[in-house]
């Protein structure tokens, strides 16, 4: 896979990562609007299993669109506080159930006209070890670079499951 459109029609499971500074709220929308079910954790990391709430999250049905946070982790905690809560293990274990859940990892990047953010030091930085870190995870999950910086085709799942055209498909009817 090597664009977001392929990781789209194969992938049931789509985890959304990227650097400070790059809004991943449109390409969320953009799955949102081709079926995906969007997820987000929106908590501290657990101290003893800092994955445990996106394994959590990976047990839904259906199509599934994750605002991702342990690739951050894994960036970040070393940068701001000399270590990751995640460990490499626990890692490499999320992206193995990211894999069987027929996922990707969609890394995102800006090389738009508007990108000069990797100027500063930690910018430089996190996106390095961004790259160390998905060329390892690599290895156990299809990693899909994802430019927003430019113009992509709309975002469109070919085949919806039957348990989210059912919910489709109902309807409201309001009585008075």
């Amino acid at each position: 896979m090597h664009t977001l459109h392929e990781a789209v029609t194969r992938c049931r499971t789509l985890v959304v990562e990227g650097p400070d500074g790059i809004c991943r709220d449109p390409v969320l929308a953009e799955l949102a609007r081709g079926g995906f079910l969007v997820r987000r954790f929106r908590g501290q990391l657990h101290h003893l299993d800092p994955t445990r709430p996106y394994r959590e999250i990976l047990a839904a049905p259906g199509l599934l669109a994750v605002d991702g946070g342990v690739v951050h982790e894994l960036v970040y905690g070393p940068l701001r506080r000399g270590q990751s809560r995640v460990t490499w293990i626990q890692a490499l274990d999320f992206a193995e159930a990211v894999a069987e859940r027929d996922g990707a990892l969609l890394h995102l990047t800006d090389s738009g006209p508007d990108s000069g953010r990797v100027a500063d030091p930690e910018g430089a930085e996190a996106a390095d070890a961004y790259a160390r870190a998905f060329r390892t995870l690599g290895q156990h999950v299809p990693v899909v670079p994802v430019d927003i910086g430019r113009p992509t085709p709309a975002v469109r799942a070919t085949d919806l499951p039957p348990l989210q055209l059912a919910r489709r498909k109902r309807k409201l009817t309001v009585g008075w």
